[in-house]
C-alpha cells in the first residue's frame, strides 16, 4: 500500500457498489446534517410554523 492512496483505492468493492447503488452513505450524511440543522432552527424558535409554511 503507497502512503498516499486513498481509502477508496483500498476497496474496489467499494466503488464498485457505489457506482451501482450510489452514495449511500453520503446521502445520508447530508440528510443528518439537513436535520441537524432544522432541529437547530426549531430548538431556538427560528423554525417557521406549520401555519407559515401552508401545511394544514
Amino acid at each position: 500500500m503507497q502512503p498516499d492512496s486513498t481509502r477508496t483505492e483500498e476497496l474496489p468493492i467499494y466503488e464498485s457498489l457505489i457506482r451501482e447503488r450510489g452514495d449511500v452513505v453520503e446521502e445520508a450524511r447530508v440528510v443528518a446534517e439537513e436535520t441537524q440543522h432544522q432541529m437547530s432552527l426549531a430548538l431556538s424558535g427560528a423554525a417557521a410554523t406549520p401555519q407559515e409554511t401552508g401545511a394544514p
